[in-house]
């Protein structure tokens, strides 16, 4: 069972799925139940703009599974957040929470919107109108929303309000809140944060050394990218290049993550920092580097420059960062790819440590969620590993010669959510 080399979001992670099924030797019935979505909805959200005129636009939410828990899943504001996109991060949710062993399952939203374009007046609108539209589907133990792609705390904050407005003030309803409204210290941090945790355990796994002497270019400076160069920076590891839309930065030896960000905070971008040189986002992927992590887009690496690929890590910062005909080759020349449900998971697992805080109408200190975090974490990475020796010969399931990282955690996360709808009866 091969990728092809053009594939939507869907069937790309329906691939890594049907691949784990075999690894776990699913019966018809389950591949049934797993492989497709429990709900798909599709709102109208028409609003008047500040500027006066009256604008439609399309929201979703899909929830995927919930045999091990209420659904969770983010919600992002982006023209390319159709059906599609969706319903493939809805399901990559429902085997991310499995993975790092959190009661949750799988669900995923999104606005068809060019945040850009919009203001914030404009943006609460559309979010509140949002809320009001798939309102009847959520709740703090059926399903949590949190922040994705272009929306952040205050995005949650007017979900938390408008929710409220008719069902009464309700703390759970999202994670990813202002600490002032509940949400959780550590939580802005969490997914880059993580993506290092993981990080370290796969650079001591393949005995690359000290940090001090592993290299480290990320793709993209947002919320994820930028906490995992503060994180590495604060580990010793050395992140040679980083960069945003704007385009990138190189520095051979090392940069000064403070300084960029300053930058970025002036200059609206990292590019043009000075004392460094400048490089493409493509040329970033391609640098020869031992660790790259992408943190932007999905499908970045792609069959075309798979195999310009240098890096000897591939920590996937970002949602499906890797297509499925990138990841083969990549496998063939033992480059060792984390995949994005467990190296971002740290977003999530923190989500989850907020909604137990919630639930118990109490806060934790940073530490006390840090350690938790790391815990998990770690904990996740090397039950994988175990797996992937333990069960190394079930690559013959499809025609393969060996078990990767990827294949591993999807099989695990999988086996998982198998035996919970067993135990459910859904099987």
């Amino acid at each position: 069972m091969h990728a092809t080399t053009s594939m939507t979001p869907f069937e790309a992670v329906n691939h890594f799925f049907q691949r784990a099924a075999a690894i776990d030797r699913l019966s018809d019935e389950a591949i049934d139940v797993l492989s497709g979505t429990f709900r798909e909805l599709r709102v109208q959200i028409a609003v008047r703009c500040e500027s006066g005129s009256r604008n439609v636009f399309y929201g979703y939410r899909v929830q995927h599974n919930a045999a091990r828990g209420p659904y969770k899943g983010g919600i992002r504001f982006h023209p390319d957040a159709d059906l599609e996109e969706v319903r493939a991060l809805a399901s990559l949710m429902t085997w991310k929470t499995a993975l790092v062993d959190v009661p949750f399952g799988g669900a995923k939203g999104g606005v068809q919107v060019d945040p850009i374009k919009l203001s914030t007046v404009d943006l609460e609108r559309i979010t509140r109108r949002y809320t009001e539209q798939i309102g009847h589907i959520i709740g703090p133990t059926r399903d949590i929303p949190a922040p994705d792609m272009n929306t952040n705390a205050q995005t949650m904050s007017w979900i938390l309000d408008q929710y409220g407005r008719r069902y009464g003030h309700t703390l759970g309803i999202v994670t990813g809140k202002p600490v002032v409204l509940g949400g959780s210290l550590g939580r802005e941090q969490a997914t880059g944060r993580g993506t290092v945790v993981v990080l370290d355990e796969a650079v001591r796994d393949l005995g690359l050394g000290v940090p001090s002497e592993v290299s480290v270019a990320i793709q993209g400076f947002g919320n994820v990218g930028s906490w995992a160069a503060v994180t590495a920076a604060e580990r010793g590891y050395r992140v040679v290049a980083v960069s945003d839309v704007g385009g990138g930065i190189h520095a051979p030896g090392g940069l000064d993550i403070e300084a960029v960000r300053v930058h970025l905070a002036e200059h609206g971008t990292v590019a043009d920092l000075p004392g460094t040189e400048p490089i493409s986002n493509d040329e970033l992927l391609e640098l020869d580097v031992d660790v790259l992590i992408p943190a932007a887009l999905g499908e970045v690496v792609t069959h075309d420059n798979a195999d310009r690929i240098r890096a000897r890590i591939v920590v996937e910062g970002a949602n499906h960062p890797v297509t499925p005909a990138a990841d083969e080759m990549l496998a063939e020349r033992g480059v060792v790819v984390v995949p994005d449900i467990l190296a971002n998971a740290g977003g999530v697992t923190v989500s989850y440590f907020e909604w137990v805080q919630n639930s118990q109408d109490l806060r934790w200190e940073l530490e006390d969620v840090n350690r938790r975090l790391d815990t998990k974490l770690q904990t996740a990475y090397q039950q994988c590993r175990r797996f992937q020796a333990e069960r190394a010969g079930e690559a013959k399931a499809w025609g393969g010669d060996r078990l990767t990282l990827r294949e591993a955690a999807f099989a695990l996360a999988v086996e998982r959510v198998a035996e919970a709808a067993t135990l459910r009866g859904y099987i």
